[in-house]
């Protein structure tokens, strides 16, 4: 199998069954996820028994399927029989060999899963949401679903965000979120403008944002569980909807936050390429860091995301793992495959020592 990977495109994945299914945004995030492979003539792609959660589809050659002496079948690249799955059993029922050099692509089912049930549902349940709706309510609904955090959550997770979520007005001028603050919800501007600033220790007010309709706040200290670190203030009357911080933490936190020991970390950034990155400040990723990490602190990590690789995993770490959950999250929000470092670098520490 060849080492070099490279994304399949949308094109070559569209007429896939099912992924044929997808609407055009899902198709592309599953192409964002999915790498176009080489198999060389006489090599083994899978085994009769074999237990997997892949679907293989091939691309181009020709490969032979077996389940015995006198059974086999050549499947080409190209044809009508390579638009599905290879022996979509579990375990498999036939042994796949290349019988040509082939490409092919292997598709996770469990994201292939999460994509179709969010394509099928998601219509359904924004007409169930905005039956009785004559403000269009269906609108931001619509805008929030297009967040990838909602491709990372059970479906029936989705439609309970919805129906727990609470409407608030909100005027010129008021102050939603105040520094120093517990975090006790998570906000989405449904209409409006607002200003994100911060009170330095001198007291001087900085100016960290400006979020518009369609924007999501207030996260970061629910995940971390410190206290709020900015003061968000209307810039404009607007209406807002909210998540009181425990429907946050089940519905939305829970499925989405992964977290990894530092073994399984290390044996990611091998076999997978993934990348250490460092949400800590500048000045502690001088004094101690992992070898080879990106650092990009929290605070600046919505700005800096989108300099990111989307086609690269991401292990999140800081000292305590407090910071790197929310990095995590924001991350896993604008579509990338992130995970936390389990306790952070004092965790790590203490394995090093052997205490």
């Amino acid at each position: 199998m060849s080492a070099a990977k490279q994304h399949v495109s949308v094109q070559q994945i569209r007429h896939l069954v099912p992924v044929s299914d997808l609407t055009e945004d899902n198709m592309q995030d599953l192409a964002g996820k999915t790498f176009i492979e080489a198999l060389p003539k006489g090599k083994l792609l899978f085994k009769q028994g074999q237990e997997d959660n892949y679907s293989f589809y091939l691309l181009s050659g020709d490969l032979v399927l077996t389940s015995g002496p006198g059974s086999d079948k050549v499947v080409s690249g190209g044809t009508s029989q390579s638009r599905f799955p290879l022996d979509h059993n579990r375990p498999r029922l036939c042994t796949a060999i290349a019988k040509t050099d082939i490409t092919f692509v292997r598709i996770d089912n469990d994201l292939l899963d999460i994509l179709l049930t969010w394509d099928q549902n998601a219509g359904l349940m924004v007409d169930e949401l905005e039956e009785d709706d004559e403000e269009g309510e269906g609108d931001w609904m619509t805008n929030m679903l297009r967040s990838q955090i909602f491709h990372r959550i059970p479906s029936g997770n989705i439609q309970a965000v919805f129906m727990r979520m609470e409407a608030m007005p909100v005027k010129e001028g008021e102050v939603v979120i105040s520094q120093g603050d517990d975090g006790d919800y998570y906000y989405y501007i449904k209409s409006g403008r607002a200003a994100v600033t911060h009170i330095a220790k001198s007291g001087k007010e900085i100016k960290l944002a400006e979020l518009e309709t369609g924007t999501g706040f207030g996260e970061e200290a629910l995940i971390s569980g410190a206290k709020r670190n900015a003061n968000v203030t209307m810039l404009s009357d607007g209406s807002l909807m909210r998540l009181a911080k425990k429907d946050f933490e089940e519905l939305l936190k829970a499925p989405v936050l992964k977290t990894v020991k530092y073994p399984e970390a290390q044996q990611l950034t091998k076999e997978e390429n993934a990348v250490w990155l460092d949400v800590r400040t500048e000045s502690e990723h001088k004094h101690v860091a992992i070898r080879g990490s990106v650092n990009i602190p929290l605070y600046l990590l919505r700005i800096k995301a989108k300099e990111l690789d989307t086609s690269r995993k991401y292990i999140v770490y800081c000292d305590t793992g407090r910071r790197s959950a929310s990095a995590t999250y924001l991350l896993t929000e604008r579509g990338f495959d992130a995970v936390t470092l389990e306790g952070g670098l004092i965790s790590l520490k203490k394995q090093q020592s052997g205490s």
